[in-house]
């Protein structure tokens, strides 16, 4: 497989070993050691799937990156990772690696319910058994934050070098969560641990937050042939992934960073409103067109987006983000809108609506309830935010009688049990979303408390089971 050469030495820990990560930090880092050089290489951390780690490690840590438009793929081998391996198996090997000296950055791509967090309140989830668990045994934590308490920790006992906590997941204040929920970790610690670390995160860590994008599917034997065809050589684990990306970061590292900014990274201090712009208009749209599409029978995202009636809803949720979002400068909203729609019609991509769907009870808690709380404290019924909501809820819930279709019901998410169960309770839409988003808070605390959003919701999964998922759009005013 050629390639550039591996670096000779690590400076960065990423968690989370998966395409997104090999699709996007990894090329911006290989950008950055062909312009600038440095001890820059990753090692890349599996929670618990062996898969990759195996096979970067048969292939010398090389894989390929395939950017796939209607107009044809290019191949590129970013060839950045120096190790890997799997958390699950090796959980001590976690904490020394975050603990080297020779490590700058840890970084992360867990997705957001890797964070262990309470969706109401945003706290860490003290209560949960894996987190409970990493306070129990400090030589082998499961969690990103565990791993990343002990490892801090051993680093602060060992030598006390700063470090970098990246996040590149998203959660609305990426940076500024992460560093919330460790120290969260570290008071439930004994007195002087917790004292003692807290003193020392203090002085010699930071919590940059970031905003990134860039869509990335699932590999499938479909890419594996493509390489082996157009490349002439096997690779198990190539990534697909769109021509488009982009790294928004705040440059707060506290021992140095990589030369990022020769991929196109853009440090900015406007980090928050890219993010927001990018979790409501790309995440949230996203996710609508996903439940709708999975609901009309579509199995791609860019099928979903060439149905005529789910293009018009997703163009009514953007039109209810608009006045929620404090825009970043020089973007132009209208710009931004229709390259977001050229990318969803990717169909090269082969973006599935089951994927883009699935842990969606996580998701959607960013892209939903501040932008519908605004719109309701402004006296406006956000109506195209309650059919995401709706359309969430028909896919994962389906209530007695209603079949969403094989897409749905391929959507995975760790709240299915609870949703099936408030399902098979409920006599009708507006039952069912008083259970999950009143009772359970599933878009928190606050949109809880609104009854009148609550039951519009309920109304709109009572039209989809009724009378399907266009009317439900038609219903709207989309």
């Amino acid at each position: 497989m050629p390639s550039p050469e591996i670096p000779s030495a690590p400076g960065i820990v990423h968690l989370g070993l998966g395409n997104f990560h090999r699709a996007h930090q990894a090329v911006y880092t290989r950008a950055a050691l062909d312009a600038a050089g440095g001890d820059w290489g990753i090692v890349g951390v599996s929670n618990r799937s062996q898969d990759i780690p195996a096979a970067l490690q048969a292939q010398g840590m090389r894989y390929t990156v395939i950017e796939i438009s209607p107009r044809g793929q290019s191949y590129s081998v970013p060839a950045v990772h120096t190790d890997a391996f799997t958390a699950a198996t090796e959980p001590a090997r976690v904490v020394s690696a975050i603990a080297a000296p020779r490590t700058r950055i840890v970084s992360l791509t867990v997705t957001e319910r890797g964070y262990w967090y309470r969706p109401g309140t945003g706290e860490l989830d003290s209560d949960a058994a894996p987190i409970r668990s990493d306070l129990r045994n400090p030589a082998a934590p499961v969690t990103a934050i565990g791993q990343l308490v002990r490892g801090l920790q051993e680093r602060a006992r060992t030598h006390g070098a700063p470090v970098t906590v990246l996040s590149c997941d998203n959660l609305a204040a990426n940076g500024h969560h992460t560093q919330r929920l460790v120290e969260e970790f570290v008071r439930l610690l004994p007195g002087p641990e917790a004292t003692e670390t807290l003193a020392w995160l203090e002085q010699a860590v930071t919590f940059p937050s970031t905003m990134v994008d860039r869509i990335v599917p699932a590999t499938t034997d479909h890419y594996r042939r493509l390489v082996a065809e157009e490349c002439g050589y096997a690779d198990a684990v190539p990534v697909p992934a769109e021509p488009f990306s982009m790294w928004v970061l705040e440059d707060r590292f506290a021992a140095g960073r990589p030369a990022w900014e020769a991929g196109g990274a853009v440090f900015s201090d406007e980090v928050p409103k890219y993010e927001q712009l990018k979790v409501r208009f790309l995440n949230g749209t996203h996710s609508l067109i996903a439940y709708l599409g999975a609901l009309s029978g579509a199995r791609g995202i860019a099928d979903a987006v060439a149905i005529r009636t789910v293009e018009s809803a997703a163009q009514a949720l953007m039109r209810e983000y608009r006045p929620t979002v404090a825009l970043p400068s020089g973007v132009d909203l209208d710009a931004y809108e229709e390259q977001l729609f050229a990318r969803w019609r990717n169909s090269a991509l082969g973006h599935m609506v089951s994927q883009v769907g699935s842990d969606g009870s996580v998701k959607i808690r960013q892209r939903i309830p501040a932008a519908a709380l605004a719109l309701l404290d402004a006296g406006t019924m956000p109506h195209a935010l309650a059919l995401a909501a709706a359309g969430y809820l028909a896919c994962l819930a389906p209530l007695a009688g209603f079949d969403p279709g094989p897409h749905a019901a391929a959507m995975k998410d760790p709240a299915r049990p609870m949703l099936e169960r408030a399902a098979a309770a409920s006599a009708g839409g507006p039952e069912l979303a008083a259970r999950v988003i009143g009772e359970q808070q599933l878009l928190g605390v606050d949109l809880a408390e609104r009854p009148a959003f609550v039951d519009r919701v309920g109304e709109l999964v009572d039209v989809i089971r009724r009378s399907g998922v266009t009317a439900a759009i038609h219903e709207i005013g989309a």
